[in-house]
């Protein structure tokens, strides 16, 4: 295979890991430590993320613990936590901050479901973005006679078969983060 597609394949796996590091951020039923991973705490004025300033676990089904190495930073992260577009309510001990994880309302769930599927689509145009950038790579390898015409066809088709590929892991993905959602 040549370079071309092999940087396309390269170029598609990232964008399926981008996706999929976005899908861990929505919210499931379950507690999961990655929706903190957008929360950024005011820690002696810089924003620096949770889960370089604590120890972040998850002990049962709906709760996460977060324990700060530094308990001067306790508060800073309860209150970058509240304020966060996640709508959860910390309480510490002193030591420990715990949320418990209030069960998603129906409508919360379908909200959650609709912006998996606009990041699952984004994905998609980026990889027929990349597919295309691919495809024009070819071309002008044609027009400066590097390949054959049977040659670009054959590598055209292989640029295609992995565009359907990525494109059927991206639907993968996508549905089940749907069906994680909608557990209740």
């Amino acid at each position: 295979m040549r370079e071309e597609v092999l940087d396309m394949k390269k170029r598609t796996d990232k964008a399926l890991e981008a996706l999929s590091h976005e899908l861990g951020a929505i919210r499931t039923g379950r507690a999961s430590i990655a929706i903190l991973d957008h929360v950024k705490v005011d820690y002696y004025g810089t924003l620096t993320p949770v889960n370089q300033l604590a120890t972040l676990a998850v002990p049962e089904s709906r709760t996460i613990t977060i324990q700060p190495w530094d308990a001067s930073a306790t508060h800073a992260i309860e209150k970058a936590i509240m304020t966060s577009d996640l709508g959860l309510m910390p309480t510490n001990d002193g030591k420990i901050i715990r949320i418990n994880m209030p069960p998603l309302t129906e409508e919360r769930r379908k909200e959650y479901v609709k912006i998996a599927k606009k990041y699952g689509e984004e994905c998609k145009v980026g990889i027929r973005n990349i597919r295309r950038d691919a495809n024009e790579a070819l071309k002008k390898l044609e027009k400066d006679k590097q390949i054959s015409e049977d040659e670009h066809k054959k590598l055209g088709k292989d640029i295609q078969d992995i565009t359907d590929k990525q494109i059927a892991r991206v639907d993968e993905m996508i549905a089940q983060k749907e069906k994680d959602i909608m557990e209740v």
